[in-house]
């Protein structure tokens, strides 16, 4: 009998976490598929002895900006169509950089004017399609297509342009096309660029959320698979000893570590100065006889200086740990994870107390492992961007899954770090387990089996 076939593609790096370093093709292959990755990243899945064809070129520069514009119309739709402002604060100012940009910006500006509407919606997921249509891009995906016939093609990241071409070809030739929502914040922030079959969402809150900002999707399309990114949590291979991994990374076996993991400096400009308040708050503690150390975890995509001066001036307190990722271009997505990352990831986390960030989804891994979590929410003193407040962050619309918003220590003031945090150590349990309800809310439960869940709904979609 022939085996079934599944094409995983991978228009960018974020994909590899979910479905190259999980048990994800495992499960695929002893279900009886041949899984293949359709590979549009640097990262060579060969080493992992895995199937890939790698995918080449690139989108048309007009399909770019008319996804620009979709984005633009899109977020001012859901603005009207909801009565909420909030859609507004997801919107980030264009290049004005040089003369290109410039009439760039200018045709996205009219094409926003005369697409309003889920009827201008429409003609311009329309015309994506259309314009890839006639690129070298989808002459080339159609030829892979028709040559290796696939059942399924599985999209591992619902936003890229450059996963319009091999979906549309696909579904022109009748191949089967599904999407997975890639993060639990992306569906209020108008990242949906691709147009599939079928949908793979963390939740039944997600699924709601779909439907409501995409009506003309069927509930019959969406399935509620929950999220592969956390299922190495639950791996216990993965965990190394208290002692193997204070010594790889040199840290004092007789202190307790505080874990502050770092945004991008678009989503918290001020981390830096954070950081500061947070050694400050931990040097006041260790005078009254706390044992306390600080493991900083950079945001993964953030290569900057930006915190060499405070990393100097508190390296006693403070220990980079820098997460395992391959810079292989200088856009933030041709950042690629690495397997060894989640180990690190997962051991920073099992051998620290809490974690303190801004609005980061941390919150979710160190729940997991019944750790607290501390959300930084006040404004810093020194300003390096003047209309940046913490505040923004917390009304973005994925915050509002919060089912209570006492799921986490809110830090309201620079002064309150050094109680709140005692009171975190003192009594961990309570916030992590409502942290925990909170991730039981935006993901499927049992959080380990998404794998398995995607591969019972793959097994119905792909006979289709």
């Amino acid at each position: 009998m022939k085996l079934k076939k599944i094409f995983i593609l991978l228009p960018d790096g974020v994909g590899l976490r979910n479905f190259a370093f999980t048990s994800f093709v495992k499960i695929g292959e002893e279900l009886g598929w041949e899984v293949v990755f359709w590979n549009h990243t640097p990262f060579d899945l060969t080493g992992l002895d895995y199937k890939e064809i790698k995918l080449k070129g690139k989108p048309r520069s007009q399909t770019d900006l008319l996804k620009r514009a979709k984005i633009e119309v899109e977020l001012d739709h859901f603005s009207q169509k909801f009565n909420d402002p909030v859609y507004q604060s997801y919107k980030f100012p264009n290049s004005q950089k040089g003369f290109k940009a410039i009439v760039k910006n200018t045709i996205v500006r009219s094409l926003t004017k005369t697409h309003k509407g889920e009827s201008g919606l429409q003609r311009l997921r329309k015309k994506m399609r259309l314009s890839e249509r006639k690129g070298e891009l989808y002459r080339d995906c159609k030829a892979v297509l028709e040559k290796e016939q696939p059942d399924l093609v599985f999209c591992t990241n619902q936003r890229p342009v450059n996963a319009i071409a091999p979906l549309t070809a696909a579904q022109d030739l009748g191949i089967s096309t599904a999407s997975f929502i890639f993060s639990w914040d992306n569906l209020p922030k108008a990242t949906m660029v691709v147009e599939t079959d079928h949908y793979f969402v963390w939740s039944d809150y997600m699924k709601k959320e779909l439907l409501t900002y995409y009506p003309h999707i069927y509930e019959k399309q969406v399935f509620t698979s929950g999220s592969p990114q956390f299922e190495p949590h639950y791996d216990l291979s993965l965990r190394h000893s208290r002692e193997e991994f204070f010594k790889e990374h040199g840290l004092e076996l007789s202190k307790k570590y505080i874990c502050f993991s770092g945004d991008d400096i678009t989503t918290s400009p001020h981390d830096p100065q954070y950081l500061k308040d947070l050694a400050e708050a931990v040097r006041h503690l260790n005078s009254r006889g706390h044992k306390l150390g600080i493991i900083f975890r950079r945001c993964p995509v953030d290569f900057s200086d930006r915190y060499d001066k405070v990393l100097e001036k508190y390296k006693n307190l403070i220990t980079p740990i820098t997460p395992k990722w391959e810079k292989a271009g200088e856009q933030w997505n041709t950042i690629l994870p690495t397997r060894e990352d989640l180990s690190l990831q997962i051991n920073t986390i099992f051998h620290s107390e809490a974690v303190v960030n801004v609005g980061s989804s941390m919150v979710f891994d160190f729940a997991i492992f019944d750790k607290p979590c501390l959300y930084l929410n006040y404004e810093v003193t020194k300003k390096i961007q003047v209309d940046w407040n913490p505040k923004k962050v917390y009304k973005f619309v994925h915050f509002r899954s919060m089912p209570i918003r006492e799921e986490v220590y809110w830090l309201n003031s620079k002064d309150e770090i050094p109680s709140k945090l005692e009171e975190a150590l003192k009594d961990p349990n309570e916030k992590a387990q409502k942290a925990l309800e909170w991730f039981n809310r935006i993901n499927q439960e049992p959080a380990d089996k998404a794998s398995v869940r995607i591969w019972d709904f793959v097994k119905v979609v792909g006979n289709q």
